[in-house]
């Protein structure tokens, strides 16, 4: 059973030995998530599904605790700092908190601690109840109530030293005014932007075509991480405080005594937090709140409870990596109602078709939506999504908007089943669903066929045309090669071989671009025609045809052997996978059907020809040696089945491929021979079916003179 089968097994169904290989799973992809949100800022799953991934890995260990990893994400917190910033060890730990996905949760967390106090039941305990905003969490060192370090959460034990970035926030103070302000003080508390203010960030990183945020915790965390403060003092940055780390005196005795003490040394708090006594209290303040969440000015998760006597805190203590004694009781996805207006298919820079949903604009918790991911065709079948369909629209954890259901009564008549495009909508090469190569599965995911010609993924393409174990251009690097492309320079990969021509009769010359002169633009144009003449297999590879790589591209090169015989092979096979040609294609020793379907896709389509063709004006592969080209099976397709006993296998495919035999991997009427060892199965029984001539070993050592 696959890792992926695993993941779907529930937690009570799994054996020690898939749960093992579950918690390994789990964490490779919580770490993943992990480095996206906390360095890169850049989620790619909601808030929700990296909660699930966290509940299964925390049931599995409770199941099994002797399985428990050292490296298990119950065990530590966020990501590792990121370089470019100093780092910082904290005092006290910046831990995270547990989370109650709905009302039973909050019910036994309270029962929880009263149990472990020892408290009557029937005696309510005083909580504070406070919006979880959704920012970036911070630390401020205070030392005689003079700000000296900031740092973020980093891994909980240490962060990124921010506090140059963190001096310019206008609302965290540099100096703590007031009495009772002790020697030392970490006060920890949450960065973020406001709805309006992010709105008003992302027009003006728009007009001046610079990066647009994702949503507002994106806006905030980018903002704070600038190696230069005074981009960090432009953004409209907001902070309130929440809690502390190491401090030498406190000023009260609960909670709620010291953030009124913040709030009088000048750190602003949340007003809205509230202190409520039992779980009745605490879930009517949420539940209220939840109503008024959209209201808000800024991004909320959910509701944090925490214990609000510091006495009973230290009693409870902690518990892995939170704190018994506090929990986070998170809001559902935010969902609202509008109406499809289209479907759009967008292509990505590796060819993936993905549709996304034209949305009648609406609020989903203080955002507008326009647009919505759709995910796949798949998907769009499974919901029954029609253009002119009433659609619910969610805000995954509030980041990713997508359509979670249609209301059918409200289907306009006459409103079609969508029907996917077969054709890629920036190109119109084919478009293609692959059979995946480890599952026997069809991909989910719809792929443009256009790798050279088509836009969205152009570029790419001349990326891996140049790169090192392709035409391994020097001085056409990435870098380079993105610019030439932008400026429309290099558009297609015969360009890069009409370059020096075209600088020489053009008015702009390369030798006259940022960055250059005349003696780099002299090596380039060197190093371009250097490389005019080159081996058939890396040709071959540098078309960035799918699932061809070095490998696959050597076997290619070396059954075809010369540039005209491979070409005219696979536009034969790319044009029926009822010739010949593709079923010997599919026959070749380690390429199979899959590879020779993304093979004979390539050069079915018109366009990938037309390009193959104007390239090779400009360049010439050659051919790969053979050692001895003139034995009696040079040219000859031969098939090896059965045990033998005087070569290995691989031995006698070694063999037969130096003295210029083509090795297959099943019988097809191109074979000339097929050597049989012992127990040689249906590949025997095919030959003598379509008359191929069978040897045995004995007969094909005597055939190419190496008897033994």
């Amino acid at each position: 059973m696959s890792s992926k089968d695993i993941g779907a097994v529930s937690v009570d169904e799994l054996s020690e030995a898939q749960a093992r290989a579950e918690l390994k799973r789990l964490v490779s992809r919580i770490r993943h998530h992990d480095d996206l949100y906390y360095r890169q800022d850049a989620p790619e799953i909601s808030d929700a599904d990296y909660d699930v991934l966290r509940q299964r890995n925390e049931a599995i260990e409770a199941r099994f605790p002797n399985l428990v990893r050292a490296d298990s994400p119950s065990q530590r917190i966020g990501a590792a700092p990121a370089e470019g910033f100093g780092k910082v060890r904290h005092r006290v730990p910046m831990l995270s908190l547990a989370n109650a996905f709905n009302d039973e949760d909050v019910t036994q967390f309270v029962e929880r601690i009263h149990r472990y106090l020892g408290l009557d039941a029937s005696k309510a305990l005083a909580f504070t109840a406070e919006p979880k905003i959704d920012g970036l969490s911070i630390s401020l060192r205070y030392l005689n109530g003079r700000l000296t370090e900031a740092a973020t959460r980093g891994d909980g034990a240490e962060g990124e030293n921010v506090t140059r970035n963190v001096m310019t926030i206008a609302q965290i103070p540099h100096q703590l005014k007031g009495r009772n302000v002790p020697g030392t003080i970490d006060v920890r508390g949450e960065i973020y932007m406001g709805h309006k203010d992010f709105e008003r960030l992302n027009a003006e990183q728009a007009a001046a075509g610079a990066k647009v945020f994702a949503n507002p915790r994106n806006a905030a965390a980018g903002s704070l991480r600038q190696l230069d403060p005074a981009i960090t003092a432009s953004r409209p940055l907001r902070f309130l405080a929440y809690a502390w780390g190491e401090a030498s005196a406190l000023p009260a005795d609960t909670q709620s005594g010291v953030y009124a003490a913040f709030t009088k040394w000048g750190l602003p708090v949340n007003p809205l937090t509230k202190v409520c006594k039992g779980a009745e209290e605490l879930l009517i303040f949420y539940h209220e709140l939840a109503e008024e969440r959209a209201k808000l000015a800024y991004d909320i998760d959910g509701i944090v409870y925490k214990v609000n006597r510091l006495d009973l805190q230290e009693r409870l203590g902690f518990v892995s990596r939170s704190p018994r004694w506090a929990v986070a009781h998170k809001f559902p996805a935010q969902q609202a109602i509008t109406v499809l207006n289209d479907i759009e298919i967008q292509v990505g820079r590796t060819g993936a078709l993905t549709p996304v949903a034209k949305l009648e604009p609406v609020t989903v918790g203080g955002v507008v939506v326009s647009n919505a991911t759709l995910h796949n065709e798949d998907e769009i079948n499974r919901k029954d999504v029609r253009i002119g369909d009433t659609v619910i629209v969610q805000r995954a954890g509030d980041v990713i908007p997508q359509i979670v259901g249609i209301v059918a009564s409200k289907r306009p008549k006459g409103a079609k089943p969508y029907r996917f495009t077969t054709r890629c909508p920036v190109c119109d090469s084919h478009a293609v669903r692959e059979t995946n190569e480890k599952t026997g599965k069809i991909d989910v995911v719809r792929r443009c066929t256009g790798w050279l010609i088509c836009p969205a993924q152009r570029v790419e393409r001349l990326k891996h045309f140049v790169s090192r174990n392709a035409f391994d251009i020097e001085g056409m690097g990435e870098k380079n090669i993105q610019a030439f492309y932008d400026d429309k320079i290099i558009q297609y990969p015969e360009d890069i071989f009409t370059l020096q021509a075209r600088d020489a009769t053009g008015k702009s010359k390369l030798e006259a671009r940022e960055g250059w002169g005349a003696q780099s633009a002299k090596k380039l144009f060197s190093a371009i025609e250097a490389r005019r003449n080159i081996a058939l297999d890396r040709f071959i590879f540098a078309l960035g045809i799918r699932h061809v790589g070095e490998t696959t591209a050597r076997m290619l090169a070396r059954f075809y052997g010369t540039t005209d015989d491979f070409l005219a092979a696979m536009q034969e096979a790319g044009s029926d996978k009822d010739t010949e040609a593709f079923k010997e294609l599919e026959a070749i020793e380690g390429i199979g059907e899959i590879v020779a379907e993304a093979v004979s896709e390539f050069f079915a389509e018109p366009h990938n020809v037309r390009v193959v063709d104007s390239l090779l004006k400009e360049v010439t592969p050659v051919s790969l040696e053979a050692v001895d080209v003139s034995s009696a099976v040079t040219g000859k397709t031969v098939v090896f089945t059965g045990t033998l006993e005087k070569l290995t296998r691989n031995e006698a495919k070694a063999q037969a491929e130096r003295l210029g035999a083509k090795v297959a991997g099943s019988v097809s009427k191109k074979t000339y021979y097929v050597i049989a060892g012992a127990d040689a199965g249906s590949k025997l029984k095919k030959a003598r079916e379509l008359g191929v001539a069978v040897l045995d070993e004995d007969a094909w050592l005597k055939l190419v003179g190496s008897a033994r």
